[in-house]
Order: structure tokens, then C-alpha cells, then sequence
């Protein structure tokens, strides 16, 4: 009998990370950036080893506020060597791609739909500016599936022909290390992941970020 053995996307990382460096290169990548929260663990592991642009491109987050809130905390992520890009936030979009799924749980249909038009739009803009990688910082987060997140990301990666940049952020206690930078920076960590579509919000530890 055979079995499937899980892929473990945080020595996928590293094996990306380990051939880049024995070839002598510094890769750059272009990191879809859920929030400061999930971006301060991946900037302190990443960000001497790789030319990182943030790419804060989240039209699920709502109300507009709250968007804005979480884009001025990047601020507080200097000590790390990064760009920023903004996207646009076009909640009417986010709202269109997941007509039907409204009611559907944290993790469930509407999330992949999400996940697929963020990444899709970083894939794309990696493509039109030469990234060596794309990737995301949303796997720190407890509650976002790493198969499902690399999975889209696969996908995405043969339509826009940029290498996917494979990852488990969580992995070392990186979902850990994230509250602990959050409190040391002062960084305002959220306590639901952006949309309010049939999520209810952790009352504790930013459980859904």
C-alpha cells in the first residue's frame, strides 16, 4: 500500500534559500503581506538574505478603516530592510469573486476564492516587475492551511511563469515569534483576518490572522 507523504513547505523554503545562496544570489521576492502582524516574523528571518518587497494587496479587508489601520502599522517594521507597495483596495471585487459564499465558515470556500485573488494579483505584478519569487506571509497565521496556501500558489505560478516561493512561516514558532516582535514593536495585532463574512473574531492571541 502507498502513502502520501505531506509536503513540508518550510524545508521547501530553505532548499530555496539554500541553492540561491550557494549560487551567490540575494533573490527578490514579492511577498503578498496580510498584515505587519504575519510580515514582522517572515522580515526577520528573510530580510538579509533577500531583496523583499511587502505587497499589502488585501481587497477583503473591511470596513476601509480597518484597511488603512493595519497599512500604517508597516511603519512600525523599519529596523527590517524592505519596500512596500500598496495595491487597490477594491472591496466591490472581493465582494463579486465570493457572491454565494458569504455565509461560509473561517478556512472554508470563500477563503481559498480570497486567498486565489490575492495571490493572482501579486503573481501578476511579479511578473510585470521581474520578481525572482513571489510568495506570502499568510501561513504564520494558526488557522491558514499551508496546503491550500502553497497549492494556490502553484497554481498561480504556471499562469504568470514566477517561481512560487514556498513557505510554512508557522513552522520554529513563527505564529509565536510574530506576537512577541508585535509586542515588542508595539504593532496593533487584529483579532479577525480582514473580512467580516461569517467570521467571528478571537477574543485572544489573533487566532485567525
Amino acid at each position: 500500500m502507498c502513502y502520501l507523504v505531506p509536503m513540508n513547505y518550510a524545508i521547501l523554503c530553505e532548499e530555496i534559500l539554500r541553492k540561491e545562496k550557494e549560487a551567490g544570489r540575494k533573490p527578490r521576492i514579492l511577498l503578498q503581506a496580510c498584515c505587519a502582524p504575519c510580515s514582522s516574523v517572515v522580515l526577520e528571518r528573510l530580510s538579509q538574505v533577500c531583496g523583499l518587497t511587502l505587497y499589502y494587496y488585501n481587497p477583503n479587508t473591511m470596513p476601509r478603516e480597518e484597511y488603512e489601520k493595519r497599512l500604517g502599522e508597516f511603519e512600525k517594521l523599519q529596523r527590517f530592510p524592505f519596500d512596500l507597495m500598496e495595491g487597490a483596495w477594491d472591496n466591490d471585487l472581493f465582494r463579486e469573486k465570493v457572491r454565494g459564499l458569504e455565509n461560509e465558515p473561517e478556512g472554508g470556500a470563500r477563503c481559498a476564492v480570497c486567498i486565489r485573488l490575492r495571490l493572482e494579483e501579486t503573481g501578476r505584478l511579479a511578473a510585470e516587475k521581474g520578481f525572482d519569487y513571489f510568495g506570502t506571509t499568510l501561513t504564520v497565521g494558526p488557522r491558514k492551511d499551508p496546503v491550500l496556501v502553497n497549492g494556490v500558489g502553484e497554481a498561480v505560478s504556471r499562469a504568470c511563469g514566477v517561481p512560487w516561493f514556498y513557505a510554512d512561516f508557522k513552522k520554529k514558532d513563527g505564529f509565536r515569534r510574530s506576537v512577541a516582535l508585535c509586542r515588542e514593536l508595539g504593532i496593533y495585532r487584529q483579532d479577525y483576518c480582514g473580512c467580516r463574512l461569517g467570521a467571528e473574531p478571537e477574543r485572544e492571541g489573533n487566532e485567525t490572522c
